[in-house]
C-alpha cells in the first residue's frame, strides 16, 4: 500500500474505537457493581472481580497472543481481538452464573491483550513515517475518552436499561466495529518467519527497556493517586467533587492528546522529559499547597495534560526501538502498564494505610524522579532528540 502525506483518518478512528471498546469493556462493572452483585447474588466486592479477571487476562494474554498471531495477517489478528469482544461480552450478558462470568471476563480481557498489542503497530503502517506519532495519537484517542467518560457513561447506561443490556450495547457497538474494519481498515502481512526476533531478543534491543522502566515509574505514579483520589481528596474537603475534579481531569486529558499529537514526531524527546518534568511539580503543589483551591485546580488540569499524550509518546518511543519488532514491543508495553496500575494500587493502599494520603505525593516525586532520571540518560536509544524521520515500520 502506498502511504502519502495523508492520514486515513477513518481506518484509524476503527483502531481508537477498538480501544475505546477495550476500556470500556474492562470499567463498565465499575459503576454499576450493585445491580451486578444483585443480579448474580454475590457481594459487591465479589463483583468487583470482574474487573479484577479482566485486567488479569490482558496481563497473561497479551505478550503470548502477540507472538502467536505476529505471522498472521493484521487485520484477520485485529478482527480476532475484536470477536473476542463480541463473544465474551454476549456471554457476560447472558450468564446467570458468576463462575462462568468471571471465565468470560478473563478471556473479553485476553481480547483486549492482543489489541493492545496490535494498535499501534497497526496505525505506523498505515502512514509515511513522518506522520507515524500523529496516526498513534489519533488511533489511541479512545482510551482516554474511556477512561474519562466509561464509569460515569457505564452507571448511566447501566441505570437506564440494566447492566446486562449495557453488556449487550457492547456486543452490538463491536459489531458495528468488526463491519468498520472490513470497510476502512487497510490489511497488511504479518512478520516474516526468518525476521522474528525472539521475545528475549526483543527485550535487549537498545531503548526498549529504558522505556519500559519509564512507562512502569509514571503509570505507577500516576495509579497512586488516580485509584486513591477519593481519600486524598477527603481531607482536604473536596471528596464530594470528586466527579467534577475527574472531569477537569478527563478534559485535560484530551488536550493533552491534541497538543501530544503536535509535538511527537518532531519533539518527542523533549515532550516526555517536559511532561514528566511539569508532574513532578504537580506533586510538590498536591504536597505542599493543595489546600489553596486555585493551585489545587491548576494541578489537576496539569496532571490530565501530561497524561494524556503519555500513551502516544511512550508508545511511539518504544515502537521506534522495537522497528519491525513493533507488536512486540507494545505487548510488553500491556505487561508493563498493567504491573504498573497493579503497582499504583499496591503502593497507594499501603501509603494509605501506614502513611495516610498525605504521603502520595511524596512517593509519586520519588518514582517522576527516577523516571527523569532514565528518560534523560537514554539520549542515543529510547528518547532520541529531535525530529522523527524515517524509522521502519
Amino acid at each position: 500500500m502506498n502511504r502519502d502525506a495523508r492520514l486515513p483518518v477513518s481506518g484509524l478512528l476503527a483502531l481508537a474505537m477498538t480501544g475505546f471498546i477495550a476500556i470500556m469493556t474492562e470499567t463498565l462493572p465499575a459503576g454499576l457493581l450493585p445491580q451486578i452483585s444483585d443480579g448474580l447474588y454475590v457481594s459487591p466486592s465479589m463483583a468487583g472481580q470482574m474487573v479484577t479477571l479482566y485486567a488479569l487476562g490482558s496481563l497473561v494474554a497479551a505478550i503470548p497472543l502477540t507472538v502467536a498471531t505476529r505471522g498472521w495477517r493484521r487485520r484477520s489478528a485485529l478482527l480476532s481481538s475484536a470477536i473476542g469482544f463480541l463473544l465474551f461480552n454476549s456471554l457476560t450478558t447472558f450468564s446467570t452464573d458468576y463462575t462462568l462470568t468471571l471465565v468470560a471476563r478473563f478471556f473479553a480481557g485476553a481480547s483486549a491483550g492482543l489489541a493492545w498489542g496490535l494498535i499501534a503497530g497497526y496505525a505506523r503502517r498505515m502512514v509515511a513515517p513522518a506522520l507515524q506519532g500523529r496516526a498513534m495519537t489519533l488511533a489511541m484517542i479512545g482510551t482516554p475518552l474511556a477512561l474519562s467518560l466509561g464509569v460515569p457513561l457505564g452507571t448511566w447506561i447501566g441505570s437506564w436499561v440494566g447492566w446486562r443490556s449495557a453488556f449487550g450495547i457492547m456486543s452490538v457497538l463491536t459489531l458495528l466495529l468488526i463491519g468498520w474494519i472490513l470497510a476502512k481498515v487497510p490489511d497488511f502481512p504479518g512478520e516474516a518467519r526468518q525476521k522474528q526476533l525472539s521475545l528475549y531478543q526483543v527485550w535487549l534491543l537498545p531503548g526498549v527497556r529504558p522505556v519500559l522502566m519509564v512507562i512502569f515509574t509514571w503509570i505507577t505514579a500516576h495509579n497512586i493517586l488516580y485509584t486513591y483520589i477519593v481519600p486524598f481528596l477527603t481531607p482536604l474537603g473536596l471528596a464530594g467533587q470528586t466527579d467534577s475534579i475527574l472531569l477537569l481531569f478527563g478534559l485535560s486529558a484530551l488536550l493533552g492528546i491534541g497538543l501530544t499529537g503536535f509535538l511527537v514526531d518532531r519533539w518527542l524527546r523533549r515532550s516526555v522529559i517536559f511532561s514528566l518534568a511539569i508532574f513532578a511539580l504537580t506533586t510538590l503543589a498536591f504536597g505542599s499547597v493543595a489546600q489553596i483551591a486555585p493551585v489545587f485546580y491548576c494541578a489537576i488540569f496539569a496532571w490530565g495534560a501530561t497524561f494524556g499524550g503519555a500513551a502516544t509518546l511512550l508508545q511511539t518511543a518504544c515502537a521506534d526501538a522495537a522497528g519491525d519488532s513493533a507488536d512486540i514491543a507494545q505487548s510488553m508495553i500491556v505487561v508493563a502498564w498493567n504491573l504498573a496500575i497493579a503497582g499504583g494500587g499496591i503502593a497507594g493502599g499501603v501509603l494509605l494505610k501506614s502513611q495516610g494520603a498525605g504521603a502520595f505525593p511524596w512517593a509519586m516525586l520519588l518514582l517522576l524522579t527516577i523516571g527523569l532520571v532514565i528518560a534523560f540518560s537514554a539520549r542515543k536509544t529510547g528518547f532520541t532528540p529531535g525530529a522523527r524521520q524515517s524509522e521502519t515500520v
